[in-house]
């Protein structure tokens, strides 16, 4: 299964081109991972960060009214990691492919953790059985 986000684009994401700038991207990415994660039902309260981003930049963006679709999935779970793979588009363009490996952690010892029960069970839904290769690498 993939969790949607429709992520609206403002004005201050484009750049003198009128394109979305590329580091803008990572906080589109932001969004959609904090839109997933972060739910009343499904939570990783005890927080987590980031350890590692990738970003294959496929087109530009032009900056426009209408939201763009992100859609997100698990592609590994391991003990105390877990990587997101997204793909930024429409349904007849593909702008961005990405992943970012995540690590569970308690900011009260400030140290990494293991992934939960609870929140291997809720990654696993969101498992693809279609394998991303840079994404399972990472």
């Amino acid at each position: 299964m993939r969790h949607i986000y429709r992520c609206p684009l403002r004005w201050a994401d484009m750049d003198a081109y009128g394109h979305v700038n590329n580091v803008v991207f990572l906080r589109y990415l932001e969004e959609a991972r904090i839109d997933f994660l972060f739910r009343p039902d499904k939570d990783f309260q005890q927080g987590s960060v980031v350890a590692r981003h990738e970003i294959d930049y496929k087109r530009q963006l032009v900056h426009r009214h209408t939201p763009v679709d992100i859609e997100l999935w698990v592609t590994r779970i391991r003990a105390a990691s877990f990587t997101l793979t997204y793909e930024v588009k429409d349904p007849d363009q593909m702008y961005v492919k990405a992943s970012t490996v995540i690590v569970p952690f308690d900011f009260a010892t400030q140290r990494p953790r293991r992934i939960t029960s609870e929140e291997r069970e809720f990654l696993e839904e969101y498992m693809d059985d279609a394998k991303d290769e840079k994404a399972v690498a990472a």
